[in-house]
């Protein structure tokens, strides 16, 4: 990999920042050279021999579906892969992965192909965008709920079933189901500010441990309006070093979620807390 900023950073490495992206491409991806240097990147970015084929993919751009890549001086660093799908009512994209090069990630590369994304589905007539991913995961929560402006009202247990690569391996594949409009910008979408007194449905010890533990949970059915589900900042770290505790938080958030989820409440924000530990996410209830 080409490090591209003059700052030069551990053992004479030139690292990345954003002041470097300003010849990053960003465009649809459809001939077979360059859905093969995609399947490529997928197996890197997932440490996984078992890739979405080269014959599906161009298969699917070529039936209402799209792959998007990110190209830095012709390198291709980043991707992401939707294709249509259809509930029995009504049609929509499918929005299945997304990587990033590890070398460039934290730099809004994500944000781009997800905008991209977008304004492709817009030219194709799509009213509706939906993907999964991890809620403990809070970089993608923040750039899906916050940043995108979509929204999750479904939580789906173990949605994979046990998965073996890097990220996922050791515990169940719990994700969000999230749905967005394309038609619909963020700014449309007023964020909540925390409140001192808004409730927090998890109680949290983050004082007397290496990293933040769920304790009791508060779920009450007439709670009204706003409310919010902490997370841990750093949950990889915490599977890295503690899976006992990164079970935790899955099964604690899950019976979470999905109480607050089957009673009308939508999940439409990740906040930053005010300390480095933990997010919250903010739920609104839109029926009861």
């Amino acid at each position: 990999m080409v490090y591209l900023s003059s700052k030069q950073g551990k053992e004479g490495e030139f690292l990345v920042s954003k002041d470097n992206l300003q010849e990053l491409i960003i465009r649809t991806v459809s001939s077979t050279e360059e859905l093969t240097l995609v399947r490529d990147l997928e197996k890197m970015v997932w440490a996984s021999d078992d890739p979405v084929p080269v014959h599906q993919t161009l298969t699917v751009v070529k039936n209402g579906g799209m792959v998007i890549g990110a190209f830095l001086n012709n390198q291709l660093i980043g991707f992401q892969y939707s294709f249509p799908g259809f509930d029995g009512r009504k049609v929509y994209l499918c929005s299945h992965s997304m990587g990033i090069h590890p070398d460039y990630r934290k730099l809004g590369i994500g944000e781009k192909l997800k905008l991209k994304q977008r304004e492709e589905a817009r030219r194709l007539g799509y009213k509706l965008i939906t993907w999964t991913y991890d809620p403990l995961e809070t970089v993608n929560g923040y750039l899906n709920l916050t940043k995108l402006g979509a929204f999750c009202r479904t939580y789906v247990e173990n949605c994979y079933g046990d998965m073996p690569d890097i990220l996922n391996a050791g515990l169940p594949s719990d994700r969000f189901l999230v749905e967005w409009n394309p038609e619909q910008e963020r700014s449309e979408r007023a964020l909540m500010e925390m409140g001192q007194n808004d409730p927090v449905t998890i109680q949290v010890d983050t004082e007397s441990y290496v990293f933040p533990v769920p304790k009791n949970l508060i779920l009450n059915e007439n709670f009204s309006s706003f409310i919010w589900v902490p997370v841990p900042s750093a949950f990889q770290k915490i599977k890295l070093q503690d899976m006992k505790l990164a079970l935790d938080w899955r099964l604690k958030t899950r019976e979470v979620f999905t109480f607050y989820l089957n009673r009308g409440w939508v999940v439409t924000q990740l906040t930053k807390g005010n300390g480095p530990d933990i997010y919250y996410y903010g739920l609104k209830r839109v029926y009861n």
